[in-house]
């Protein structure tokens, strides 16, 4: 369980390689990386959207198919090149005007470490690396593109009493 109140969280932010998909990468024939996407947590996405739970995406992938899925999914905040993501995380929440305690951040790896020590509600996959873990309060059961996405989105919307609360859960 996530120790943090999770009625205050209206938005998600999810790094891609390592946390929506898993940290091995495939190459394709032609060099270019190929992500893996977890079907729960696509699920779970799009869910929280419907619900009014804003999700985004900040990653240095650069791969327009990661931005297409997500598109797919319903996100519209979708920061691909991220090279410094504490700049993007500034613009993203400026531009809604979040507070820090309302965003959970969920990263694995030193580029998400800035952003975890702003947010918060820093999460992370059961594969971030050390500091990362440190930083976190909160370490899911699941690996990066494993379902990871699903159990801190599932949490969230249990705790605002929105789970399996309306018709079109039950549908993509």
């Amino acid at each position: 369980m996530i120790n943090y109140d999770l009625k205050k969280i209206r938005t998600i932010i999810f790094d891609i390689d390592g946390v929506l998909s898993c940290e091995t990468i495939p190459l394709g024939a032609d060099g270019v990386p190929c992500r893996t996407v977890n079907i729960k947590d696509g699920y779970a996405i799009q869910l929280a959207m419907k619900l009014g739970l804003r999700i985004a995406i900040i990653t240095g992938c650069k791969i327009e198919a990661v931005g297409l899925r997500y598109e797919g999914l319903g996100v519209e905040d979708i920061y691909l090149g991220a090279a410094v993501k504490i700049q993007t995380y500034e613009e993203y929440v400026s531009k809604y005007g979040y507070l820090d305690d309302e965003v959970m951040y969920m990263g694995d790896d030193i580029p998400d470490l800035e952003i975890m020590h702003r947010v918060g509600c820093p999460v992370c996959p059961n594969d971030a690396c050390p500091e990362i873990k440190s930083t976190s309060i909160y370490v899911s059961g699941y690996y990066g593109g494993r379902g990871c996405g699903r159990d801190v989105i599932e949490q969230t919307l249990k705790a605002q009493g929105k789970w399996l609360q309306k018709e079109n859960a039950f549908g993509w």
